[in-house]
């Protein structure tokens, strides 16, 4: 004989179930899941390759300082002289594979032992990567990547330095820099917004809060999360209350959070 719920029974199981109900749109629209694991977004510059020897433009004395940025890295740069473009990403393509992750990015990798991190970098090369850390996003494209003028879906990794004119993908068209130019669309700049509104915790490091995509990428972090700033230039004066300034290089003061984190787990 089939048992009648009664009224206390069926109570119960509708809250039940409009908890059930709650907790599945709350992973669906915020994709937090139930590990208990907080989300730490960190948003990376220039800086924080600094002390693995990474030159950035700026830095460079030598050739590259009689030519604008533009004149190097944008389309039209590529039109007029696609040789020096070349030359130019060669160059520091060179110099990638004869550095080393630092200190800075060892130090984000152990933070996977007890968070979920993700890293938004500016920076195109793969010292993350090589450090350890598994969700890397790239917003300005990758150094030892190259992909064909024609078809930008045809991506491949190289495992040495130079790239020439006359090398070609598989429809044989020739290869470029897997890098975004200016006045080139920011493909992953949507991605690194989802992954901001996500975070519990949001740690800048490299780059300063007054320079896009620091600046524009802050605001959509949920309201009150902390947000750290590494920069040994920083002014805390001339940040809000709730922006923690650390000032210190990336090498020395990511260590430094990463262990107080820890330890507060």
């Amino acid at each position: 004989m089939v048992k009648v719920m009664g009224k206390v029974e069926a109570w119960w199981l509708s809250r039940f179930l409009l908890f059930l109900l709650k907790t599945l749109c709350r992973i669906f629209v915020t994709g937090k899941h139930t590990t208990g694991m907080k989300h730490l977004v960190i948003l990376s510059g220039a800086g924080m390759s600094a002390e693995s020897g990474i030159k950035t433009f700026r830095d460079d004395d030598g050739l590259w300082r009689k030519h604008r940025f533009e004149d190097l890295a944008s389309p039209q740069a590529w039109e007029n002289n696609p040789q020096l473009v070349l030359e130019f990403y060669n160059e520091r393509r060179k110099q990638l594979f004869e550095v080393e992750p630092n200190e800075g990015h060892k130090a984000l990798k152990r933070l996977e032992e007890r968070f979920e991190v993700q890293i938004i970098t500016q920076n195109v090369d793969d010292l993350h990567e090589r450090a350890g850390s598994g969700r890397v996003l790239h917003l300005h494209g990758e150094l030892k990547k190259v992909r064909s003028t024609a078809n930008p879906s045809l991506v491949y990794t190289l495992d040495h330095w130079e790239l020439k004119l006359g090398d070609c993908c598989e429809e044989g068209a020739q290869l470029r820099p897997h890098i975004v130019w200016f006045g080139e669309p920011v493909p992953n700049i949507s991605e690194a917004i989802r992954l901001v509104k996500k975070a519990d915790m949001l740690v800048v490091v490299g780059t300063s809060l007054q320079v896009y995509p620091a600046t524009g990428l802050i605001d959509y972090a949920p309201h009150g999360i902390p947000v750290v700033l590494i920069d040994p230039k920083a002014n805390p004066a001339a940040h809000q209350s709730h922006v923690r300034v650390i000032r210190d290089t990336a090498a020395q003061g990511l260590p430094k959070l990463v262990d107080e984190l820890l330890q507060q787990q």
